[in-house]
């Protein structure tokens, strides 16, 4: 099964919110990528809607070796 490493540049601008950050992650598809920054508690539903536009418009580099999904490095504010 192939997956992906994701960078996701995820920010929400002044005066709206100074809310994102970058994450890095492994995952099969765009989907699974959501629902593991959902599923942290360190994820603001309040800006959950902007989150997918980010996800499909990532970097997203093919993993020759099988890696397990989840979330690698996250920096948020």
């Amino acid at each position: 099964m192939k997956r992906y490493l994701y960078v996701v540049d995820y920010w929400v601008p002044f005066p709206a919110s100074e809310y994102g950050g970058l994450i890095t992650l492994i995952a099969e598809n765009d989907v699974e990528a959501l629902e593991l920054l959902s599923d942290e508690e360190s994820f603001n539903e309040d800006y959950g809607h902007l989150i997918m536009e980010k996800i499909v418009t990532a970097t997203k580099l093919e993993l020759a070796d099988d890696y397990e999904s989840g979330i690698i490095e996250a920096f948020c504010t």
